[in-house]
C-alpha cells in the first residue's frame, strides 16, 4: 500500500501548488481536480487494503461531486468570460448580480 499512498500525497502536493500558485481559474479547477483523484486514489488503496468494497461506492460518489464542481466552476467562469470582463481570481472576489 506505500506505493499508492507516496503517489496520492505525491499528486495531491501538485494540485495544492498547483491551486496556490496559479491564479487562472481554468488551472485551478484542474490542481482541484488532481487533488480529489489523490484522495480518490487513497480511498481505493486502502479499500483494498483492508479487503472491502465501500472505498469504490465513496469514490463513485466523490468521482460526481468532482464532476459537479467542475460543472459548476467552468458555468461560472464562462459567464464571466463572456461578459467581456478579466477572468482573473483576485478581481473576481465578489459576484455581483
Amino acid at each position: 500500500m506505500t506505493p499508492y499512498v507516496v503517489l496520492s500525497a505525491i499528486l495531491f502536493a501538485v494540485g495544492a501548488v498547483g491551486l496556490l500558485v496559479r491564479r487562472d481559474p481554468l488551472v485551478m479547477i484542474m490542481s482541484i481536480e488532481i487533488m480529489w483523484n489523490a484522495a480518490n486514489l487513497l480511498i481505493v488503496a486502502a479499500a483494498r487494503f483492508y479487503g472491502t468494497v465501500s472505498g469504490q461506492a465513496l469514490v463513485f460518489l466523490v468521482i460526481t461531486l468532482a464532476a459537479a464542481d467542475v460543472a459548476i466552476g467552468l458555468a461560472i467562469v464562462m459567464h464571466v468570460a463572456r461578459r467581456g470582463e478579466a477572468v482573473d481570481v483576485d478581481a473576481l472576489k465578489e459576484l455581483k448580480g
